[in-house]
């Protein structure tokens, strides 16, 4: 990027952001919210449409029940009113990937409204307004055909509107101000918590990574002690936590360099590439640009209140809350289970516990092994394909001295071929650590003969090398012995 951007502390001490964010969010209904068109991500394209979301002419929505039901438990679980009787609109804006060319969505009547929500970063809590949570349909998807896949270079565009019709919610917030340096972190922790709050309540798969969650990132600068709200931006669809920080941080800076410079922010949205820049996408249009009214094939929702009761009664603890009890419970430090939140770790822990895994142990191997083998498996931790349940069942083997952390790996990785249980791969493969004392012995007298130098450093009390010599025993031993036990048996021989 050409523009040479200010010193992030630097915007701070001249200005203070204000942000709102709205988060849309899939819901997995089992078909479309006006259609019964399956509501599923991954079929080939144009499969699952009919002339109902396509908005042929003559065809009649008809609401999915259980997609309303969603919708209401969505503001429950953010503290907010239900709305007695609420309707659906139609929004007028051109939607090459709508082919009606109108999208219901609710306009002044959303079904829920004023909740809020708390976030903790670093030890501060945020208040985090809810305005509204109102319905609507997802628009279908454009495939760019081109070096990058980016509308800006493509040489044509493909549709593919699977997605059209799907089911939504879009969770908006009111201006958020007081952040300050710490706006990046609040916008992140604030979507993080709705990510949580939604896997939980089993309304969304909440997949960031295929847009079953989105965020729009709305960001403005005043001059210090100045009230109001500046010009803002809206940077579009970002579709992970760290691109919502990153991109508000980048934003951040990019309108301090316009105002310190004297000129005036385009109100416009924004697209956030992942190289670390925004880039302009259409200038930012207000309501009345929409042209909404109330569509008339869609009768009023009006929710029978010992509905919305019932529904109340089924919403589970808040995360914030959970957090703060596992935590506890589990005695993590703040960057513990701060780390774990952030890998999407938490459940799996939770359930490795409950199926008799220390905390620790848990953490462990969610956070360090089975993470990297998510990460190079470009995937989620959840989609590995390892249960809690096998995972303390792995640790219990360690923990019974049947293996070590060198067979664990490799048992690890038995276990996510679909080879089988753990304690079935060990005993299968032979996978134990051997009780053979003279083969132990013999393995340590050939290493202590080929290993002079490091046999005289530990003579002359540089202790340290005697890791060359456990390592070199392990090799010899196939990785089936026990490290502490070939410690002490070198230490002991040795001396």
């Amino acid at each position: 990027m050409s523009l040479e951007l200010m010193d992030y502390d630097e915007v701070l001490e001249k200005y203070d952001p204000i942000f709102g964010l709205e988060v849309h969010v899939e819901l997995n209904t089992a078909t479309k919210m006006f259609c019964s068109c399956p509501n599923a991500f991954g079929a080939d394209p144009n499969q699952n449409t009919c002339p109902i979301c396509l908005g042929l002419p003559g065809t009649l929505p008809v609401l999915n029940q259980q997609g309303v039901e969603s919708a209401i438990k969505v503001g429950l679980a953010l503290g907010c009113e239900i709305a007695s009787e609420c309707q659906f609109a139609r929004k007028h804006y051109f939607y090459a990937d709508l082919s009606k060319n109108y999208q219901i969505s609710q306009s002044d009547t959303p079904i829920a409204f004023n909740g809020q929500v708390e976030v903790d970063v670093d030890g501060e809590v945020f208040v985090i307004a809810i305005e509204r949570a109102h319905m609507e349909e997802d628009a279908g998807k454009l495939v760019h055909i081109g070096a990058t896949g980016r509308i800006h270079d493509a040489e044509y565009s493909l549709v593919d509107d699977n997605r059209a019709g799907t089911p939504l919610v879009e969770i908006v917030t009111k201006p958020v101000f007081g952040a300050g340096a710490k706006t990046p972190q609040v916008a992140r922790a604030y979507v993080g918590l709705l990510r949580d709050m939604l896997k939980e309540l089993g309304v969304s798969d909440v997949r960031m990574e295929q847009g079953s969650l989105r965020c729009d990132a709305n960001v403005s600068l005043v001059p210090r002690g100045v009230a109001g709200l500046g010009t803002r931006t809206e940077t579009k669809n970002i579709n992970s936590l760290r691109s919502i920080e990153n991109a508000l941080r980048y934003e951040i800076r990019r309108h301090g360099t316009i105002l310190a410079a004297g000129e005036q922010v385009k109100q416009e949205t924004r697209h956030w590439h992942e190289e670390g820049f925004t880039s302009p996408g259409r200038s930012k249009e207000t309501a009345d640009d929409y042209r909404y009214f109330i569509d008339p094939d869609l009768v009023p929702v009006v929710p029978d209140p010992a509905w919305v009761q019932e529904l109340r009664a089924q919403i589970p603890q808040s995360p914030t809350l959970r957090r703060k009890q596992l935590q506890e419970a589990w005695g993590f430090s703040d960057l513990e289970l701060r780390d774990v939140v952030n890998a999407g770790a938490l459940a799996l822990i939770e359930a490795t516990v409950a199926a008799g895994c220390t905390p620790t142990a848990a953490r462990k191997w969610w956070m360090t092994e089975l993470a990297r083998r998510a990460n190079q498996n470009g995937c989620g931790l959840d989609e590995l394909a390892i249960t809690p349940a096998q995972v303390a069942q792995l640790q219990g083997l360690l923990d019974a001295g049947v293996i070590n952390d060198t067979i664990a790996r490799k048992v690890i990785d038995a276990v996510l071929m679909a080879e089988g249980d753990p304690q079935a791969i060990v005993a299968a493969k032979g996978w134990v650590l051997t009780d053979d004392d003279d083969a132990l012995n013999a393995a340590l007298a050939k290493v202590i003969a080929a290993n002079a130098d490091a046999v005289a450093k530990i003579k002359d009390g540089k202790t340290q090398a005697i890791g060359v010599l456990i390592g070199a025993v392990m090799r010899e031993m196939k990785g089936q012995a026990d490290a502490a036990k070939i410690r002490d048996l070198i230490l002991a021989t040795i001396e």
